[in-house]
């Protein structure tokens, strides 16, 4: 990819030159907020009745709910690909969690691998952050990357990402209080990816009772890095934040502070975890407070992201967009049947059924969205990469950032911008959204209210629009309809040596 990278290359020297001069062309900030495994009906603004989130239901009051918004993936590593890459998952190269783990090194008293991290994303291939840089922005990320393992190709210091805080690693950030966070600091010297060493937190084991006495809370951590750098932005240069924090993914863990005691207080009759130390999710009490404390937690982060942007004067031109990187799960613990966290929809975490791949998804923008809209319009995480080309103001972005060394490199998202500015007559659709994954076998295709589900290649039909918890499979009465949506299966899908799947019967 020389030719790429001599573009990118060029774009980011350019933009360093021209930061004085970014105020005049009026690009917007933008931030986007993604959480973990937050399923549809997790928050009050989309129907939770157990769980306060009155930041985000203020956030949604004031901008935009969207009620068909799609992740990349039903799981973390290849959901997140799909929004980095603008590609689907039957496209981009990560489809799935694939882990690196390899040789060992001490901290304190914890034995901890030496590299880690999951699959990395193409080098050959562009992705958001890099586009972003390449067009005046000034890049931060904070929080989960699992876009490349520990040293691999593709690393936040090599993809575009001025300043980095978090989890290289996603298995990693299994523990709320690790033994290490990752950082990458331009402003620092840094020269590349480097681990800093939580010392408080290895002087105990990170398993077993005394894992309880470590201090230092990965999230308030990484959310404080964050604040950090929104606080250093002057105005001069447009910025692009990309804040991946974990909550409210397992462990149900976190600080014994006044939102944990309320929903102590709230969930008296409360239900335990025995702990999985291979999963490195520990013991839990209280599992049903922990969780909704996460979430509340969370909302917090939310608010005060929204206040710092408020005090800087940058609220009137950046856009601010929350949403999850799937649906709801069951690890470490959590029980989502008891918060009805699916919103009313079929599957959880995993599966291609709503629950696993509808999420909640909210935009911000004074003066630009408004206040209080919902919207319908279907939209999914590898349209994120146009949208925010769009707003950036980079014309056919998909001509100037194709690789023409790399066969079959392409982009599978269309532009929501029309819709968030209140123009729904010029916003264009697609004709179906696509996502397949391989550790469940599954593959699905929405074509308007039609939705195929393929099952280890058996081919399943529902009608949203009247079996929105997809109970009824009609396949048998409309066989013309899953002949059709096989066929952009057929279409859609790019063999995947690391990522097999079985494709309709």
């Amino acid at each position: 990819m020389k030719s790429k990278n001599l573009l990118l290359l060029g774009g980011s020297l350019m933009a360093s030159s021209m930061g004085m001069m970014a105020r005049n062309v009026e690009k917007p900030n933008i931030i986007f907020i993604l959480c973990d495994d937050m399923g549809y009906g997790d928050l009050a603004c989309y129907g939770q009745k157990y769980i306060k989130t009155p930041n985000l239901d203020k956030m949604a009051a004031e901008g935009m709910l969207f009620t068909q918004a799609y992740a990349g993936s039903p799981v973390s590593a290849p959901s997140r690909a799909s929004l980095m890459t603008g590609q689907h998952t039957g496209h981009t190269e990560v489809r799935g969690n694939k882990e690196y783990w390899q040789g060992q090194v001490k901290y304190g008293r914890n034995t901890e691998y030496a590299v880690t991290g999951q699959h990395p994303y193409d080098p050959e291939h562009v992705i958001l952050p890099e586009i972003m840089k390449d067009n005046g922005y000034t890049t931060g990320m904070f929080g989960k990357w699992a876009g490349g393992y520990e040293g691999s190709v593709s690393t936040p210091d090599k993809r575009g990402i001025d300043e980095y805080y978090g989890y290289i690693c996603q298995f990693q950030a299994h523990l709320y209080y690790p033994n290490f966070l990752n950082r990458y600091s331009k402003s620092k010297g840094d020269q590349g990816v480097v681990r800093e060493i939580l010392e408080e937190n290895i002087k105990y084991p990170m398993y077993g009772a005394e894992y309880g006495r470590r201090t230092q809370y990965a999230s308030d951590l990484i959310h404080q890095a964050a604040m950090d750098w929104i606080d250093q932005q002057t105005g001069e240069q447009p910025f692009y934040g990309f804040f991946t924090y974990t909550l409210p993914h397992a462990e149900l863990v976190q600080p014994g502070d006044s939102i944990l005691d309320y929903y102590l207080e709230q969930f008296k009759q409360d239900k335990s975890f025995k702990g999985s130390e291979g999963s490195r999710y520990n013991a839990v009490l209280n599992v049903h407070a922990q969780f909704a404390a996460m979430i509340t937690r969370l909302d917090k982060y939310v608010g005060e992201i929204l206040a710092k942007l408020d005090e800087k004067g940058f609220s009137e031109n950046t856009l601010v967009i929350f949403s999850s990187d799937n649906g709801p799960h069951e690890e470490g613990g959590a029980d989502p049947s008891f918060f009805g966290r699916d919103g009313k929809l079929k599957g959880l975490k995993r599966s291609c059924h709503e629950g696993g791949i509808r999420v909640p998804f909210i935009a911000k923008w004074p003066g630009k969205i408004e206040p209080g809209t919902v919207n319908d319009h279907q939209l999914a995480f590898y349209d994120v990469m146009p949208t925010f080309c769009e707003l950036a103001g980079v014309k056919k972005f998909e001509k100037k950032y194709i690789n023409p060394d790399k066969a079959g490199d392409g982009f599978d998202g269309i532009s929501f911008a029309p819709t968030l500015l209140g123009n729904n007559k010029k916003q264009k659709k697609h004709d179906y959204l696509y996502w397949e994954f391989h550790e469940t076998n599954q593959i699905a295709v929405r074509q308007g209210d039609w939705k195929l589900l393929v099952k280890s290649g058996n081919c399943e039909l529902y009608n949203l629009a009247e079996d929105l918890h997809e109970d009824h499979n009609v396949a048998a009465e409309y066989p013309e309809k899953v002949k059709e949506l096989k066929a952009i299966v057929m279409k859609e899908h790019v063999d995947s040596p690391l990522f097999p799947i079985t494709l309709p019967k």
